[in-house]
């Protein structure tokens, strides 16, 4: 009844020149301006005044979310000295479907309230100048993007006087949109597709919940457009809704709207975090993969991982291993073989425990996440340059900590196989295999045990073919006997581990840029000179301060670069350099674009990934590909996740993965189609013509 008498007062009362409200900004769809809460003002008052969008029939504008398309509201203001403006005070919003498309905002009219602080020094017989440049969207089947400059001058008076009772009224109406604590428990449960929102408490009813809808604060943590299945039992509500393309585990916000049998709307703000959804059983979170299957994957991946093209560097410093082992007893090769599987197993486990410490501090990271670092990436080259030049003969492993580094991996006996095993697996993640990205998606959202299993049997897949061949004694038996060929093929070994330095340099000038590639470049000649000094030494120089000086000088200069590196800024991503015919990854146009009916391939990419560049050169930039997109009008966008990029994260967890590469197809109005991690141009003009 309340309600009916607003809209009669304000239908009925005209549009008078109030000083509550500034100038009006309209168009065929909206009529907008700035409007107060009182007509005069107090000194030291604290005042509500509000954005107010009048709209025409079948017209809405856009909450701070607005779904699948539109934006919300912005307003800047221009305030005289001591006054401040606080953030919009959303009222809770409604959702609006137009076809394959779902919006979340306001009809007919609406005042988004803010709170204005008058000074406590101004003097009554003044007036408070408030300006504002806003900017909103409005929309029916289009969308239609509007402005306005606006100027609200408000008398301050010794006493504030309230504004008229039609302004009142909007103000009043935002209040009864205003969410509310929720006084029920609320918890969420993670299926493989969906999410289960559970509320319970006193007062649910049939009776009492009529309908309901969940409205997420950030974009893509559900599908917007997708039906909610609710259910209602006395004391309890169930929501299911179905995951979106931006969901991530970790803290949610969002809304609770209810509406009772009479029709009454309320909305309730709900925090959801991982903690609510501990009482899930494991096959509830794990997202669609059985442990087994998830291990049974991991281990495959791991076997296969041996034959990726970004593991050629590891195979380098096993047949060197292998090389070594020549003429030993049995007894040291089956020995060497276990150390070596230690050491990947360890490598695997604490990778995994890092990524679970990351996770339960709620970021969002992925496979391969540390080549992400220019720090990382700079070490790893060093390290890479300097294993080549002990492979090169330039030093021997000897006691120097300078040389620690690549002693690990080389030097002789089992600490060398393990820290080889240590080695083999920093330099193999950056790609992932195929069955490996499934199952690692699945692990990371999965209860830390079985992720740790799962990370387990990934390093026994990597590992198997060097285990098998030490524990089988007929196998080792027919390496040939030590000779002069081990000294070549040591110095064979060395171009792979050089020209893995150098594709490092590549993928750090990818990342930090001119800057960053500088530094590395200068790092390199410290690692060279302090390796020839390594030598010199080993040689029997007679005076070896000089040696020692200049290799504590490039210690500390290599200390320095690692530093400046920690610190230096990621290159901008619309700085790499993008396919001719590819446009940069959005959230926000893919889903413009799947609204619109057109068919869009997704590429996401980085220059870490050889993989990932092996495809894009073999298949995806030739001339049958390319125009096999054409014919079909297909819009082909590329994701680079060489620095981290939380869009992608996100984009690649909501399909369970967490590693690269990832391809996926979204034909019109379908589906979403993943394509496998090794590409034939076979495979994906056969998917554009499905």
């Amino acid at each position: 009844m309340v309600t009916l008498v607003r809209l009669v007062l304000a239908v009925l009362i005209p549009a008078l020149a109030f000083a509550e409200e500034s100038n009006v900004q309209q168009s065929p769809r909206a009529t907008v301006s700035l409007v107060s809460e009182n007509a005069a003002v107090s000194p030291g008052q604290t005042v509500r005044i509000g954005l107010r969008q009048r709209l025409a029939p079948h017209w809405h504008t856009y909450w701070k979310n607005p779904g699948d398309a539109g934006s919300p509201p912005n307003i800047a203001f221009n305030l005289p000295e001591g006054v401040t403006v606080g953030e919009i005070d959303w009222p809770g919003p409604d959702r609006f479907i137009i076809g394959p498309v779902a919006s979340y905002g306001y009809e007919n009219e609406i005042v988004f309230p803010m709170s204005l602080s008058v000074p406590r020094d101004a003097q009554p017989g003044s007036r408070l100048l408030i300006e504002a440049n806003a900017d909103w969207v409005v929309c029916e089947k289009e969308c239609i993007p509007e402005e306005g400059k606006f100027r609200l001058s408000l008398p301050v008076e010794a006493i504030a006087r309230p504004a008229s009772a039609v302004i009142r009224a909007l103000f009043d109406t935002a209040d009864e949109r205003r969410p509310q604590a929720l006084p029920w428990k609320a918890s969420v449960s993670v299926g493989k597709s969906t999410l289960q929102l559970l509320v319970n408490g006193e007062g649910i009813s049939p009776q009492s919940v009529h309908s309901a809808l969940y409205f997420p604060e950030s974009w893509g943590i559900v599908d917007h457009v997708a039906e909610q299945s609710l259910k209602v039992e006395k004391g309890a509500l169930s929501l299911t809704l179905q995951k979106g393309q931006g969901f991530t585990p970790g803290t949610s916000r969002g809304l609770l709207s209810i509406t009772d049998g009479g029709g009454q709307k309320r909305w309730f703000a709900l925090e959801l975090t991982p903690a609510a959804a501990a009482a899930t059983t494991a096959s509830e979170t794990a997202p669609g993969l059985p442990l087994w299957q998830m291990a049974f994957f991991a281990f495959l991946g791991g076997l296969i991982l041996n034959l990726m093209p970004c593991v050629f560097p590891v195979l380098a410093i096993k047949a060197a291993a292998l090389a070594g082992m020549s003429g030993s007893d049995r007894r040291e090769v089956r020995l060497s073989a276990v150390f070596y599987t230690l050491g990947v197993l360890t490598a695997f486990m604490t990778l995994a425990l890092a990524l679970l410490a990351v996770r339960a501090g709620g970021n969002a990271v992925g496979w391969g996440f540390q080549f992400q670092s220019p720090l990382f990436v700079a070490a790893m080259c060093w390290l890479m340059l300097a294993i080549g030049l002990n492979l090169s003969g330039v030093f021997e492993v000897g006691s120097s900590l300078a040389g620690a580094g690549q002693g690990l991996a080389q030097r002789k006996g089992h600490s060398g196989s393990f820290f080889t095993g240590l080695l083999a697996v920093l330099v193999a993640t950056p790609c992932t295999a195929p069955f490996m990205g499934a199952a690692i998606g699945s692990a990371l959202v999965a209860p830390a045990l079985h992720s740790l299993l799962v990370f387990a049997m990934m390093g026994v897949g990597l590992a198997l073919p060097f285990l098998l061949l030490g524990l089988f004694p007929a196998v080792a038996q027919r390496l040939p006997r030590p000779g002069m060929w081990m000294v070549r093929l040591r110095q064979a070994m060395a171009f792979p581990m050089y020209a893995t330095a150098a594709w490092l340099l590549w993928v750090l000038a990818q990342q930090a840029g001119e800057a960053g590639l500088r530094m590395a470049l200068a790092g390199t000649i410290l690692v060279g000179l302090l390796g020839w000094l390594l030598g010199l030494g080993q040689q029997g120089v007679q005076k070896p301060w000089w040696p020692r000086s200049v290799a504590l000088a490039c210690c500390a200069g290599l200390i320095g670069l690692m530093v400046s590196l920690h610190s230096t800024e990621p290159a901008a991503a619309s700085s790499r350099q993008q396919a001719a015919t590819a446009e940069a990854y959005s959230a926000e146009r893919l889903a413009g674009l799947r609204a619109e009916g057109k068919p869009v391939f997704i590429n996401m990419t980085a220059a870490w990934c050889i993989t990932c560049l092996v495809n894009e050169r073999t298949t995806l930039s030739t001339a049958a590909v390319q125009q096999s997109m054409q014919d079909h009008d297909i819009v082909y966008m590329k994701g680079d996740w060489t620095s981290r990029d939380p869009a992608i994260t996100a984009f690649l967890q909501s399909f369970g993965r967490d590693g690269l590469p990832f391809y996926v197809f979204y034909p019109p109005n379908k589906e979403p189609v993943v394509l496998p991690p090794v590409l034939t141009q076979a495979i994906v003009t056969g998917s554009f013509k499905q």
